[in-house]
């Protein structure tokens, strides 16, 4: 779903709106296309998350639902059996953040996330791939902007 470029879109600017609107800091990401990694920080990290896919959920269906992807649809709709009501899973339900306790576990999940495009060979080099936030560690201008970690 997220190698379709307006789908990917719509996290992306997802994402910035959380750093603005919840102060939350962006370290890393990389979405790929059937998932995405990030690594955030911030004071209401679970309300923003909840926002973020509450809100990217809602763009998602409504795009295509207006651009007829009805398979992909299918594969998304959830059934209330009581009611008959149709709905869409976009999000595996819950949020389970993981703690990075150093500079070392941050600089390798960092090097993880960066290296899955790597490691599904669509590239050959982290940088290449346009929607992860390697190319801002590398000086190249990313998508969008992220706090580069330090450390």
């Amino acid at each position: 779903m997220f190698a379709n470029i307006e789908i990917a879109r719509i996290v992306l600017d997802s994402f910035t709106y959380i750093q603005k609107e919840f102060e939350i800091t962006l370290y890393a990401y990389v979405i790929m296309h059937n998932h995405f990694h990030c690594i955030l920080e911030g004071k209401d990290l679970s309300s923003a998350i909840k926002k973020f896919k509450s809100y990217t959920a809602r763009r998602i269906v409504d795009y295509l639902k207006t651009h007829n992807r009805s398979l992909l649809l299918k594969r998304l709709r959830i059934e209330n059996s009581k009611n008959g009501d149709k709905r869409y899973r976009i999000w595996q339900e819950g949020f389970h953040p993981k703690q990075i306790n150093d500079s070392e576990m941050m600089n390798q999940k960092i090097n993880y996330i960066h290296y899955n495009p790597v490691k599904a060979g669509f590239v050959d080099a982290a940088v290449d791939w346009k929607y992860s936030s390697a190319r801002n560690y590398s000086g190249i201008d990313g998508v969008i902007g992220v706090s580069l970690f330090c450390g």
